[in-house]
């Protein structure tokens, strides 16, 4: 990537912002990518420029704005839970983690141990160096999640072993990417917008419609701070006026 630019065969005092701009804009083909390959040049180069005493104000790499994305919430979650434990265990006891306990899939779920929960699997505790946030997350599990591991536990009975795989590794980090694909390729339940995530998304409106409290929706979903969950909030399909609530003539 660096090489067709021509820009490996600069030394770091030869770099300059205007260069740097040229190179993310022809290499990103959205406004959204462009701000991850900044974000990521900025993070490579930083100790190096320091070290060589270069200064490069990465901020003058003006960029277009990031549409906002809204994400799809999924309407009838009973019936794509069923659907999807027609199809696949796995996969649908981590949909049912993802929305009914706010846990993120890919990580914070597929590398659960039996070992993660309290004695009767009623508490799940994980430490920070698990969780995105960095801070030690406790969730209380619900009836159906702590059913469904009963009853796995049930045919392994070692409390060292992952919850999907039932040995002491864990799937591959693409394993729920791979089997969600699959998935929703031959189901027409879930739009094409619509992802693992969404059962996450389709959680945090159902706690926020019914508590009204952002706090507790950062304190579920594990954000590292509100601000993040006001983010987080806005790119949801929340109504968050009434009629009653605009200014009247």
């Amino acid at each position: 990537m660096w090489k067709s630019n021509g820009l490996s065969k600069l030394k770091v005092n030869e770099l300059s912002v205007e260069l740097l701009s040229e190179f993310v804009r022809t290499k990103a083909s959205s406004a959204r990518s462009m701000h991850n390959v900044k974000r990521n040049i900025s993070a490579l180069l930083k100790d190096e420029l320091e070290s060589k005493g270069v200064v490069l104000n990465m901020r003058r790499i003006k960029l277009p704005k990031q549409g906002q994305e809204l994400h799809r919430p999924i309407s009838d979650i009973p019936a794509v839970l069923e659907d999807i434990k027609q199809y696949n265990d796995n996969l649908y006891l981590c949909c049912l983690m993802t929305y009914s306990m706010l846990l993120r899939p890919h990580r914070e779920i597929r590398c659960l141990r039996f070992s993660d929960f309290n004695t009767d699997f009623t508490v799940l505790s994980l430490d920070g160096n698990r969780v995105k946030s960095k801070r030690n997350r406790i969730v209380p599990v619900p009836t159906v999640v702590r059913e469904e591991i009963v009853s796995r536990f049930k045919t392994v009975e070692n409390r060292n072993v992952n919850l999907f795989s039932m040995r002491r590794y864990e799937h591959n980090p693409s394993y729920f990417k791979g089997i969600w694909t699959k998935y929703k390729k031959q189901s027409e339940l879930i739009s094409k917008k619509q992802t693992l995530y969404s059962f996450r998304h389709t959680g945090a409106i159902k706690v926020f419609e019914k508590t009204g409290s952002l706090l507790k929706l950062q304190q579920v979903m594990g954000h590292s701070d509100m601000k993040v969950s006001l983010t987080y909030l806005r790119g949801l399909e929340v109504k968050q006026l009434d009629v009653e609530d605009l200014p009247e003539l």
